[in-house]
């Protein structure tokens, strides 16, 4: 048997009619990758590893059961057809459980329009080592910085295939290029740390490993000499490395899932204002060059643009084929899925509205506050929106960046902070989530 990732899905499902399934779905993906990390001039670890996962899921009227493995021969995936269909005769019924209709699947895709995948050579360990060992020396090359925890450096090969019972066949093809850099500044219990890091599909779009240590180490020394801030009410401006946190919080709101059980704050705002007017949240799974493109999502349904938000309105959920019968409303093509769970809906590339000042003109504009650039902890109130988080970062006065700050809190209620949000122009056009750096106004700071 030839074991490609289609051909491993088609067996997958013959072993699953011969063994009684009504209807099924298979998955299978191969990866490679290829890591290196260099710490003090030395190589400290090189990695390499290849796998192949298969997954199953078959379904006898509304029963259905999942089934995974990393072991390809045919004899293993016989046994996990006949597991998995005895596993479906004992499962509960799930009323919106089942694949899609055959005039519901996507078709006539243009795989190479999106460019998920460098046609270039996958590199070699020895220019991963050089590009970290230069990010190092980058780092190590800013004054103050002690020096390097790590810096890294990462190639990756994936190609997914599905298929079911109704028709489907579709994969495709992806790669990725890393390279990272963690510095330390100071000495002794003064000592501060940060990063740097980029992630691209295409080795030619990578930052320089220069870019990338110089960074990494600017903004380690930069976070030196911290104190904690002043308890009361302020503004706070969440620089864009952190400012997708906020839409991410606002996504899970309005995921088909936490609407299905009543577990959102969200719940009852379809069609109501969450954002202010002059900003939409547009989800584009074409994008080429971005991470989260794809052709068609993990129930075989074409993928599509539309509006999450349409000029401060919330249009409506982000659903699957189960959370949408369970609603009473058709997918939206946003079901994803690895091996060994059932599809559950997810969303793909995210843009918010950029807004015409840039990050300096927001912190004129906020005169006294805070500008996060680090965030750690969550507690977020699903039902009530309720916000608290610990951060990190500078303390702004006069709209100048005064000292660093950290051991802080920073609370709101999120259907409220989303409403006072004012955009920056600087969001990176190449992530998965382009939201740039924002302006809350009226958060409650909790430091000395």
């Amino acid at each position: 048997m030839t074991d490609t990732p289609e051909t491993l899905t088609q067996a997958l499902l013959d072993f699953a009619r011969r063994a009684g399934a009504e209807a099924a779905d298979a998955m299978a993906v191969r990866d490679a990758s290829l890591n290196v990390d260099v710490r003090g001039g030395a190589l400290e670890q090189a990695e390499r590893a290849e796998s192949t996962d298969i997954g199953l899921r078959v379904l006898l009227g509304r029963r259905q059961a999942c089934v995974s493995a990393s072991d390809t021969r045919a004899e293993t995936m016989e046994a996990m057809a006949e597991r998995a269909v005895a596993m479906a005769r004992e499962a509960p019924e799930d009323p919106a459980a089942g694949l899609a209709e055959a005039g519901q699947l996507a078709h006539d895709w243009d795989i190479e329009a999106l460019e998920l995948c460098d046609g270039a050579p996958e590199p070699g360990p020895d220019m991963l080592e050089k590009d970290a060992r230069r990010a190092e020396a980058a780092a190590l090359d800013v004054a103050g910085v002690s020096q390097v925890q790590s810096a890294s450096a990462g190639y990756g090969r994936r190609q997914v295939h599905l298929a079911a019972s109704n028709g489907f066949s579709g994969g495709y093809g992806r790669s990725d290029r890393a390279l990272s850099c963690v510095a330390i500044a100071g000495s002794g219990t003064g000592m501060e740390r940060d990063h740097d890091g980029d992630m691209r599909i295409f080795q030619a779009d990578l930052r320089t490993p220069e870019d990338i240590g110089r960074s990494a180490g600017e903004r380690a020394v930069a976070r030196l000499s911290p104190r904690r801030p002043r308890t009361g009410a302020f503004p706070v401006l969440y620089d864009e490395r952190v400012a997708s946190s906020l839409i991410g919080h606002l996504l899970a709101a309005v995921n088909g899932t936490a609407i299905a059980r009543g577990a959102s704050w969200l719940r009852n705002a379809q069609g109501q204002v969450v954002l202010p007017e002059a900003l939409s949240l547009i989800e584009d799974p074409h994008r080429p060059r971005a991470a989260g493109s794809r052709p068609f999502d993990g129930e075989g349904l074409p993928t599509r643009r539309r509006a999450i938000v349409d000029r401060g309105v919330l249009t409506g959920w982000t659903l699957d084929l189960a959370t949408g019968r369970k609603l009473g409303l058709p997918s939206t093509g946003n079901a994803a899925r690895g091996t060994s769970a059932p599809p559950s809906p997810s969303n793909w590339n995210v843009a918010l509205t950029q807004g015409g000042q840039s990050r300096e003109d927001l912190l004129r504009e906020m005169g006294t506050g805070l500008l996060v650039t680090s965030m750690i902890g969550s507690t977020i109130n699903p039902n009530t929106g309720d916000y608290s988080r610990g951060a990190s970062g500078f303390w702004v006065e006069g709209g100048e960046i005064a000292y660093p700050v950290n051991e802080c809190t920073i609370a709101g209620n999120l259907r409220e902070m989303l409403l006072r949000m004012t955009p920056a122009n600087d969001a990176r056009t190449h992530l998965s989530r382009v939201v740039p750096s924002l302006l809350v106004e009226g958060m409650t700071l909790a430091g000395e």
